[in-house]
């Protein structure tokens, strides 16, 4: 009977985990983004700046803020421009896309990073609101191994589990056997 409860429990755990590694869902995102500018003036805007810089494909979110009684112009345009610190390439200039997402005003913006090192960010606003452009330095990182990060970094408490349960059988087999 206990045998039979923990084989339901690991073809049930078994099976979630299945379905975690096979949803394409979760593979979209390695990692939160960080602030890279907070509360920045541009013009009239308040201007802050999140990202998730991982090599192959960096993500970019500009979040505007107008003041009290005043919208954002439907004119505006936003744009990220990077270039590496070191100056091995050009700097590179990329559109920023707007998304109105509940009530807050967001450019998003995909920018392409082809090697880990420091690079240098410019946003840029052009509006008649506001003109002008921020900057600051992010390190592009690693995507990592996406879904198997979690695998790779739950092992060992799998392992440990696995080695309780074994012990917890052992134990009642012997209890069994000995009455």
């Amino acid at each position: 009977m206990v045998y039979k409860r923990f084989r339901m429990r690991l073809a049930l755990a078994l099976l979630t985990l299945g379905l975690f590694f096979t949803s394409n869902t979760a593979s979209a995102h390695n990692g939160p983004p960080y602030a890279l500018m907070v509360d920045q003036k541009v013009g009239q805007l308040n201007v802050s700046v999140w990202t998730d810089p991982d090599v192959g494909t960096g993500t970019f979110f500009v979040i505007l803020e107008p003041p009290a009684g005043v919208s954002i112009p439907s004119d505006l345009r936003v744009e990220v421009a990077v270039q590496p610190t070191s100056g091995r390439l050009n700097e590179t200039i990329y559109q920023a896309v707007r998304e109105n997402l509940r009530g807050q005003i967001e450019y998003k913006a995909l920018v392409s990073f082809d090697k880990q090192e420091y690079w240098r960010v410019r946003i840029l606003l052009h509006s008649s609101l506001a003109n002008g452009e921020l900057s600051g330095t992010v390190e592009a990182t690693p995507p990592g191994l996406g879904r198997w990060d979690l695998l790779i970094y739950l092992f060992p408490f799998l392992a440990v589990g696995f080695l309780w349960l074994l012990a917890v059988k052992r134990r009642r087999f012997r209890s069994q056997s000995h009455s």
